[in-house]
């Protein structure tokens, strides 16, 4: 079974999403993770984040996987850190707003998730949409921009901005991933809302359990 969790960044998807992967004993992918990976082998490869045949040379053949606590690895280098840095934050949106890019990435999400059972905690922008469609439990997460920026704060993303900064940033990626073209950000129209604005993470995590319950 999958649980597809969705939403911006800043509303907590890592961490429910890992939470409930504890508690269902299922593996968790942070699909984004691939997006981020994605934007920094194009700039060590010398590649714009606008060349979408650019890019996907650069992923071309690469072997990504995770370690024991979810830290992306890259041909068995932990990459986590990197793909946090400003550089990658600042053009992750335009990457991924590439459809072949999506479309290749998508298919090693898929691939990863057939590889460990088919059963995972799936988080990202368009699981419930995209990448699987069908998923039985979809949750979308959201929170206002403000509280999204104070849980961001110290995070290596952040990379030292003010509260003002960060919430300019994070407006200009939500509007930028929701209106491309390409697998926009938006809830499925199935997907169960869920404002964490005031809600703490445990709260988060009944719910989506709740939800799993009754399928």
């Amino acid at each position: 079974m999958v649980v597809a969790i969705d939403g911006p960044s800043g509303v907590g998807k890592s961490t429910v999403a890992r939470a409930v992967a504890a508690a269902l004993g299922i593996p968790h992918l942070d699909t984004g993770a691939y997006y981020r990976l994605a934007t920094l082998v194009s700039f060590e490869a010398g590649v714009d984040p606008g060349d979408e045949a650019g890019i996907l040379r650069a992923l071309d053949g690469i072997r990504v996987d995770f370690g024991g606590d979810g830290r992306m690895l890259l041909g068995g280098e932990d990459v986590a850190d990197r793909i946090r840095g400003p550089e990658v934050t600042a053009a992750v949106s335009q990457v991924s707003a590439h459809a072949a890019v999506r479309r290749a990435i998508v298919a090693m999400q898929r691939a990863w998730v057939s590889d460990h059972g088919g059963d995972a905690v799936v988080e990202g922008r368009d699981i419930g949409t995209v990448v699987f469609p069908e998923a039985p439990v979809k949750v979308y997460l959201t929170a206002s921009v403000a509280v999204r920026a104070d849980r961001r704060a110290g995070d290596p993303e952040a990379a030292g901005l003010t509260r003002d900064e960060l919430i300019a940033q994070m407006t200009r990626r939500d509007h930028l991933d929701s209106s491309r073209a390409n697998s926009p950000l938006r809830p499925a129209a199935d997907a169960v809302v869920v404002d964490t604005s005031h809600l703490t993470a445990a709260a988060v995590v009944r719910q989506v359990l709740d939800l799993v319950g009754r399928v």
